[in-house]
């Protein structure tokens, strides 16, 4: 399954946006791993530590530390860089964080992925191979971008339905409303510029969005995220794990899972594959979408050391969704994609890449092991 990859992303130039975050650094690794001349833009890592010093992508990645909401930044790095695939992970990624500073988490999720879109079109016009037809705004650099986004893009009703393609957006947080909004951009450049008509006029990149649930793995230290409080408190710290939510149910998944979606759909949308175009959910099967209090008892098990509480007075006045379960059939039945890993390989993984960070092992040898790991299956798996 490697040698696809790599015989796809070999010699393309690819603009990850959101490169030095968690997603961003292990889709990073992988183009690298493939051959891919990565180019990253995104604000510099902002804990301590980190999965992009860690990985130490900065030797081979063309970064460039700027923020998403600067347009003209933006355009600049597209223009200049011009990249054949373009990967959009840039965000503001917290519920929480959302509550404290909205108007921030708006201006990242929605303006930013206007402003990527708004930069490939305009490159169609400036930077576009094929004169004649750049200047009708057809051609760009860009063959195809994937904009990610996340499972809170839905009209969440707590219900144990698992939400498909076709369900109503909506939010109720500020981060949930953004990525929803985010979505309602995308759909709408994609109708409004990405699609050559009858009479040739529209433009020739591919657009796709990608919608994964809770994404865990090695090399996350965000706040107010599960899997780094464990780990904070068992290797760090050495205190109680505090649950809010301990009935909430998540759509849990190794980042390699939605990542790999993310490669497929690229790989089709650079090919022309109009039927590609749009949303796409990323999720594990229905019986791998657990509580939170039973993820965090899993987990200790796994570790064979640490303790919980549960403190719903925690969760204080900000709601936080109960229940959230996404549909994958499209993804299934049309990329042929399936998620690989059950939740107890899901957090084996986690957690051994965690212990290898910790024990001052070369990280760089173990996310590569998982990723190698990762593909092997991927290729046996029954399409």
């Amino acid at each position: 399954m490697a040698d696809i990859f790599r015989g796809f992303f070999s010699g393309k130039k690819v603009l990850v946006t959101g490169h030095t975050g968690f997603k961003g650094g292990w889709l990073s690794r992988m183009l690298l791993n493939f051959g891919a001349e990565v180019v990253g833009y995104s604000l510099k890592p902002d804990t301590e530590p980190n999965i992009f010093t860690a990985l130490k992508l900065d030797k081979g990645v063309k970064n460039y530390f700027e923020d998403i909401r600067d347009y003209k930044k933006v355009f600049e790095v597209i223009s200049k860089e011009k990249p054949d695939i373009v990967f959009h992970l840039a965000a503001q990624p917290l519920v929480l964080e959302s509550y404290k500073d909205p108007i921030r988490t708006y201006d990242t999720n929605i303006i930013g992925t206007a402003n990527v879109l708004e930069a490939i079109r305009e490159c169609g016009k400036e930077c576009g191979k094929r004169k004649a037809e750049a200047a009708r705004g057809r051609v760009s650099s860009v063959k195809a971008a994937v904009m990610i986004t996340t499972d809170k893009v839905y009209k969440n009703k707590e219900h144990k339905k698992a939400y498909d393609e076709d369900d109503e957006l909506g939010g109720y947080d500020p981060y949930s409303a953004s990525k929803a909004c985010a979505e309602i951009v995308i759909g709408s450049y994609i109708s409004s510029f990405f699609n050559i008509d009858e009479y040739g006029s529209g433009h020739d990149t591919l657009i796709a969005s990608a919608r994964s649930g809770n994404v865990i793995g090695g090399g996350d230290w965000s706040k107010d995220r599960l899997i780094p409080d464990i780990i904070k408190a068992v290797f760090e710290k050495d205190e109680e794990v505090i649950i809010r939510n301990p009935d909430s149910i998540r759509p849990w998944q190794h980042v390699l899972e939605p990542v790999i979606g993310y490669l497929m759909l690229a790989m089709n949308l650079y090919q022309g594959k109009k039927e590609f175009s749009g949303p796409w959910n990323f999720a594990p099967d229905q019986d791998n979408q657990i509580t939170v209090e039973e993820l965090v008892k899993r987990s200790l098990k796994i570790l064979r050391k640490g303790r919980y509480s549960v403190r719903k007075e925690y969760a204080g006045k900000k709601h936080e969704a109960g229940i959230l379960m996404l549909d994958p059939s499209k993804a299934k039945a049309s990329l042929k994609w399936t998620p690989m890993l059950d939740t107890e390989k899901t957090l084996a993984w986690t957690f051994e890449w965690y212990k290898s960070f910790y024990s001052n092992e070369d990280i760089g040898k173990k996310t590569d092991s998982q990723i190698t790991g990762f593909l092997e299956m991927f290729g046996k798996r029954k399409a």
